[in-house]
């Protein structure tokens, strides 16, 4: 196990090269399945903001699913957006969002039972995902591979393309990070083995790995900074100098706003919402470890058992569209995961990217994923 996968800046891997292989990419109006050739929303994109053409040769329901907070704030939330104009573009396409309680594993569980699934798109992907869908379904495809079909593919960064299979392609990503309030740390903890010092007793927020992705990604992050066979050893140590672990997201960064510590584990586009909100940025500072921050990218994939192949193509495709991924970045306050989508001056001046990502690859996480969080939790967690 290499104990640390740096990324570059601009997306390209360093040390390993995370997984996919580029492909497509030319710019064309075309994309190809393995049924038939697909024409590309062929809207010219004149400027940022403005589309000229619509395309007439779709048309059908596209069922999407995706997790709830990707929809259910239409001024804050990128599916709403994504929604109104792929429909402006397609004037005959109707796009339906689904939004199960249990996200993927929904649909993980309908696949390993047999029950056929009539939903085209899934929008939320991460390689934590990809890992459990192939241990629990072996060989049964959930998804099918896209890369080769979308025009687009080429302007995604090869650094966070990380499904081997090209199913999962990127669209988004975020970098995990500490969020701190300068008036309760007077000096940020600069590396891991400083947020062990006395000074930081009980400062930090973390979320539970089982069952946050947040939380998930920082664990992870520990392993490929000390290493797995010292990473526990660390987290037993962080525990005894009172960090605080909670469920959700949600549950820890309300309790870092309600003044319950003053770091939390949280997203270094933090003060990105903190200026839109209009909080005090000193309340909002972002702390790299180790010059790190962990690189976690959301992907798409289509389903294997789509009726609907065209209409799944077109729509991932536009998502990386340079119009489309300049607002999901945005609304779902995150990077854009292309090379080719300008950052608004809101994210030029508040949004942090970290001197040296780093993540895991998939074939690095692959039999290692499940028992590194089922230990922690174990030893760590306890009940919680």
């Amino acid at each position: 196990m290499k104990r640390r996968t740096l990324l570059k800046h601009g997306g390209t891997a360093t040390v390993v090269g995370l997984a996919g292989c580029t492909g497509g990419g030319n710019g064309g109006q075309e994309t190809t399945t393995d049924e038939t050739t697909t024409t590309e929303a062929t809207a010219t994109e004149t400027t940022e903001e403005t589309e000229t053409t619509t395309e007439t040769g779709l048309s059908g329901t596209l069922k999407v699913a995706t997790y709830s907070s990707f929809v259910d704030a239409p001024s804050s939330s990128p599916g709403a957006w994504l929604k109104n104009e792929f429909e402006k573009r397609h004037p005959d396409v109707t796009v339906k969002y689904e939004t199960p309680e249990n996200e993927l594993n929904y649909y993980i569980q309908r696949a390993a039972q047999g029950v056929d699934i009539s939903t085209d798109v899934y929008v939320g992907l991460n390689v934590d995902h990809l890992i459990r869908i192939d241990e629990k379904l072996g060989d049964r495809s959930l998804f099918a591979p896209m890369a080769d079909r979308l025009s687009h593919y080429g302007h995604v960064k090869d650094g966070l393309k990380f499904d081997p299979q090209q199913r999962a392609i990127p669209y988004d990503t975020g970098y995990i990070s500490l969020v701190y309030d300068e008036s309760g740390v007077e000096k940020p903890p600069e590396t891991f083995r400083d947020l062990l010092k006395d000074r930081y007793a009980g400062d930090l927020i973390v979320q539970n790995a089982k069952t946050a992705a947040t939380g998930r990604a920082f664990l992870l992050w520990t392993v490929n900074t000390v290493g797995e066979d010292r990473y526990l050893d660390y987290w037993t140590k962080l525990k005894n100098n009172g960090v605080k672990i909670l469920g959700s997201w949600s549950d820890a960064y309300t309790a870092y706003e309600n003044g319950e510590a003053p770091m939390v584990v949280s997203y270094s586009t933090d003060q990105v919402y903190a200026n839109r909100q209009n909080k005090d940025l000193t309340k909002h500072q972002v702390g790299f470890l180790n010059d790190q921050g962990y690189a976690n990218p959301e992907g798409m994939a289509k389903f294997a058992d789509t009726d609907n192949p065209e209409l799944a193509a077109a729509f991932m495709d536009f998502l990386l569209s340079k119009r489309a991924q300049k607002k999901i970045a945005q609304l779902n306050v995150q990077f854009p995961a292309t090379d080719w989508a300008p950052l608004s001056e809101e994210f030029q001046k508040y949004a942090k990217t970290p001197k040296n990502p780093v993540t895991f690859t998939y074939e690095e996480l692959q039999g290692n994923l499940d028992s590194w969080v089922d230990s922690w939790a174990r030893e760590i967690a306890g009940g919680q």
